[in-house]
């Protein structure tokens, strides 16, 4: 939307709508509040299966998809197993009462809510980033007022009825969960403004009216995830997890993988691998075609190439590629700012570069992130701790996958210890107050409760070493009359 449509003032209808919702949030939160922990967690479950058993998934999906007209149906119905993650997570920590206890500190730790959550909501998971934020905030015993990017809001609105449903099966205020109908920029800048707590999932312009919003929020950075794949790679499987992370609705999130630079010695075997995959291998003539229909003349991303198939995606570019093949491949350019292909796609595009030398791996890599996605993701395929190790000392990014499709791992998988999440915090990089995935732990207060212990005090030669001197410490004679 223009900028200048974030200046517009709320209507009378938004505003009469705004208090009505923090009225109805203040009385929720009265309620929930004094709920224990079997009471929370009961609840949790009861609203994760209302939109994660696959009949309502299923058609929350195909709403989601006629409404935005992005995404891909079959990729995203795999989006139901996180909400079973989350649901996971949060089943398995404490939220109430004494949460963690350091008995050689003397520490106890007390959970408490957090209050009422503005939850900004993506055009690109209508469905996934209600039920997950809802999950940790109903464990936290916080209430929550959605705020549905309009053109998929009626797919949140839908999605949060369901659990709304769950909630008062339970003999629970509905009003827990509640979903704005008037939703526009002006209308979540008010929102945001009067909660306790802001999670912004969305564009830039997005998560920085949240940090401006005056509440404390969790926001995330643009992606533009990069892969390196070594001369020990397994090639196998470095493609088809390229596939899987690529191709997952249709390249919409910000994890898709986007470049990989690969060794020199595995580069043509590896290219062979992706065509493989479903991986269409585009010309230098048709990359210019395909650039001149994914950015303007500014470099700025055009919407309307966004989160589509590859043949749509060809077919605006003015040319056919056949109807088996899952993704495009594009030969590098350059790395920098005027090229656009080193920046974020979001669409069933990926670039690839060759390297010589892991020094030079590092190089471009670095040189990616600056051009955008800093502070996100970045992967590895190898089996070189030596490179992993280095990559982790060298990549600006909050979280690396080693040897994993990146859009099916860094929010949290099955099969690896990420926290399960919808929003991934990318640190002072990004311009974000974490470098983490957000989970149960930032829906919370916590009140430290600290007993006296036994003194732990080093003495000053064991905490100053070599530096001590003890003349400096000692008293100066008084100077003579």
């Amino acid at each position: 939307m223009a900028a200048s449509e974030a200046k517009k003032q709320i209507t009378g209808e938004q505003q009469e709508e705004l208090e009505t919702v923090f009225a109805r949030a203040r009385k929720a939160l009265a309620v929930i509040e004094t709920y224990d922990q079997a009471r929370v967690d009961r609840l949790c479950q009861a609203v994760a299966w209302s939109v994660a058993n696959k009949r309502s998934f299923s058609r929350l999906v195909e709403m989601g998809i006629a409404e935005s007209g992005l995404g891909d149906a079959d990729s995203r119905m795999g989006k139901r197993m996180k909400i079973r993650g989350v649901l996971r997570d949060a089943l398995r920590q404490k939220s109430v009462g004494i949460i963690e206890e350091l008995p050689e500190k003397g520490i106890a730790k007390y959970g408490k809510p957090a209050g009422i959550v503005a939850c900004v909501v993506p055009t690109t998971n209508p469905d996934l980033t209600p039920a997950g934020n809802a999950i940790y905030a109903i464990k936290a015993r916080d209430v929550v007022i959605f705020s549905p990017h309009p053109r998929s809001k009626k797919t949140s609105f839908e999605t949060v009825r369901l659990m709304r449903e769950a909630l008062e099966r339970e003999g629970a205020p509905a009003d827990i969960l509640q979903c704005v109908t008037k939703a526009n920029i002006p209308m979540s800048q008010a929102i945001m403004a009067r909660a306790d707590l802001v999670i912004a999932t969305g564009g830039q312009a997005m998560v920085q009216s949240a940090y401006s919003s005056g509440t404390p929020a969790y926001g995330v950075g643009a992606g533009n995830s990069t892969m390196i794949i070594d001369e020990t790679a397994n090639l196998e499987e470095a493609a088809r997890n390229t596939r899987l992370s690529k191709t997952s609705d249709f390249g919409s999130g910000c994890s898709a993988d986007g470049n990989l630079l690969i060794d020199a010695r595995v580069f043509d075997q590896l290219l062979s691998r992706l065509q493989g995959e479903g991986g269409y291998l585009a010309s230098a003539a048709e990359r210019d075609a395909l650039r001149r229909v994914m950015w303007d003349d500014a470099g700025q991303r055009l919407p309307d190439t966004v989160a589509i198939s590859p043949q749509k995606l060809a077919a605006a570019a003015g040319f056919a590629i056949p109807e088996d093949r899952k993704f495009i491949v594009v030969q590098g350019d350059g790395i920098g700012r005027e090229r656009p292909f080193s920046g974020e796609k979001l669409t069933t595009l990926l670039a690839v570069y060759r390297y010589s030398g892991f020094d030079q791996a590092l190089e471009m890599m670095r040189a990616i992130y600056e051009v955008g996605g800093k502070g996100h993701s970045c992967g590895i395929y190898s089996f070189s701790q030596d490179h992993i190790h280095r990559l982790a000392l060298a990549a600006p990014v909050s979280r690396i996958m080693v040897r994993q499709p990146q859009s099916k791992a860094n929010a949290g998988a099955f099969n690896n210890g990420m926290p399960m999440t919808s929003s991934l915090g990318c640190g002072t990089w990004g311009g974000n107050v974490v470098s983490e995935n957000v989970h149960l732990k930032h829906y919370m207060n916590t009140t430290w409760v600290s007993l006296p212990i036994k003194e732990d005090k080093p003495s000053d030669e064991e905490l100053f070493g070599e530096f001590y001197d003890a003349a400096l410490e000692a008293d100066e004679p008084a100077l003579a009359a």
